[in-house]
């Protein structure tokens, strides 16, 4: 589980380094005298290169290996924070955040995948929740961090100085993530993919027991095995009907993880609450609050994933947001002010963070059968990304558009939000089996089978 927490660090980088313009986008966008276009482009360009570094992660894992993959994306995070911090002009800060961006996406891919072939079945899902309990605890700490730099500041210092320090104070966890991933070891399945077989064996015993690390070889081994008497090789990897299955799954779950509005609250998190605030200072701290829950949330789901399982959570949490959206829509709609605008957000972030926010991560970094898992994991948080991208672009001007703002009162975005909620319970409930207790091994057919069910199910159906 050590060994799980520091590939999980990955994730504390993934939240520090996306949330931390939260905080400076106000600042930011005075200093470089930006539009409201401009100001989206300065928070969504990080997409593009996350988006770059998704469809490249797979090839990359599988090229050199997990644990390589990881130090690259920590070289990656270092040059961005120092390139940001200390841009000269708003050019260099888009080029250096799209090059943060490429490591976001490596590391949001490879840090799952190493996880999900790192820890024993059983614990899989508690494992795996590390990463989001990393990425919201880095959201958390980012927020903090920002709402004591911008404190008692005036928006001059802010403006011209404040936001250069926001962005700079990623470096010392950057640099930790480097010092420590070089202690790990590499993964015994892709060290039994590229024919280490020793090295996966020295691995799994580390991790386990003699007896057991050669049980778990021998069922890496008859997986691959079986693979390539189908003619299937991890340099090529064929898009038939069983592959567009699995992409299916994962990315329509990668997808709808962003279109529910997740991180319009952690980029625009301030600007969203300044409509019923009307203060920077007040909803820069409330926001600290707003991933708290999630984190919150997060320590919770860890507790229930391996128990209650990941399709009831998913299905819970669709309909729970839904619910809280809307509520905090209304509130928005009829100009409440105070505490009672934002229970419903408080309420969402605390059901996405047990829900959708850890267990779309644990799903897709099981779910794909070994020789898919690189890459799968690759399309599918390309696709969270590219959602990401659309949702985070579109929102300043949805925000800021004249006549939006008087019909809806800030809330039309919400509204939105709450459509695609009832949308992800219906893809679950339409398409996921339950994963929970399954050897990666075994997930393949376990998939397979339930799609044949359904298939079965939804032919009987029509024809009676």
């Amino acid at each position: 589980m050590a060994i799980c927490c520091v590939a999980a660090l990955g994730g504390l980088l993934f939240g520090y380094d996306s949330s931390v313009i939260s905080g400076a986008i106000e600042p930011l966008s005075h200093h470089y005298q930006l539009t409201p276009a401009q100001t989206g482009w300065a928070v969504a360009n990080v997409i593009i290169g996350c988006v770059a570094g998704c469809l490249t992660a797979g090839w990359l894992a599988d090229r050199i290996g997990r644990k390589k993959s990881l130090i690259f994306t920590a070289v990656l995070f270092i040059a961005s924070v120092l390139g940001t911090a200390l841009a000269p002009d708003f050019t260099t800060f888009v080029l250096f955040r799209m090059l943060g961006g490429v490591g976001i996406g490596i590391a949001s891919v490879v840090s799952p995948v190493y996880i999900a072939e790192v820890a024993p079945k059983d614990y899989r899902g508690r494992a795996m929740t590390m990463h989001m309990i990393c990425c919201t605890g880095g959201q958390v700490l980012v927020l903090a961090t920002n709402y004591l730099i911008a404190k008692d500041a005036s928006p001059e210092w802010l403006a011209e100085t404040g936001w250069r320090w926001m962005l700079g104070s990623a470096f010392v966890p950057c640099v930790l993530f480097f010092i420590f991933v070089g202690f790990i070891p590499e993964s015994p399945r892709w060290n039994t993919l590229v024919g280490r077989h020793q090295q996966a064996l020295d691995t799994l015993t580390r991790i386990s027991n003699p007896q057991h690390a050669r049980h778990v070889l021998a069922e890496i081994q008859a997986s691959l095995s079986a693979e390539n008497q189908q003619g299937v090789t991890r340099e090529k990897v064929t898009f038939n009907r069983r592959t567009l299955i699995f992409l299916t799954l994962g990315v329509g779950l990668a997808a709808f993880n962003q279109l529910t509005g997740i991180n319009v609250i952690q980029y625009f998190g301030p600007t969203l609450l300044m409509n019923v605030t009307g203060d920077m200072e007040q909803a820069m701290f409330m926001t600290i609050w707003l991933a708290a829950l999630q984190f919150v949330g997060v320590l919770g789901g860890m507790s229930l994933i391996d128990k209650v399982g990941r399709r009831a959570l998913l299905l819970v949490g669709s309909l729970g947001s839904a619910c809280c959206l809307l509520f905090t829509f209304i509130t928005f709609y009829y100009g409440v002010k105070g505490i009672v605008s934002v229970v419903g957000l408080f309420g969402y972030m605390l059901l996405f963070g047990a829900t959708w926010g850890q267990v779309v991560w644990t799903v897709i970094g099981e779910i794909f059968p070994t020789r898919l898992r690189a890459a799968g994991m690759g399309f599918s948080i390309g696709a969270m990304w590219i959602a990401n991208f659309l949702v985070s672009q579109s929102f300043p001007m949805m925000n800021m558009n004249p006549w939006l703002s008087h019909t809806f009162h800030g809330g039309f975005p919400l509204l939105l939000f709450t459509a695609s909620s009832l949308l992800s319970w219906w893809f679950v409930k339409a398409l996921l089996p339950e994963t929970k207790g399954v050897s990666l091994e075994g997930m393949e057919q376990h998939v397979l089978d339930h799609v044949a069910r359904q298939k079965s199910a939804q032919t009987a159906k029509t024809l009676s």
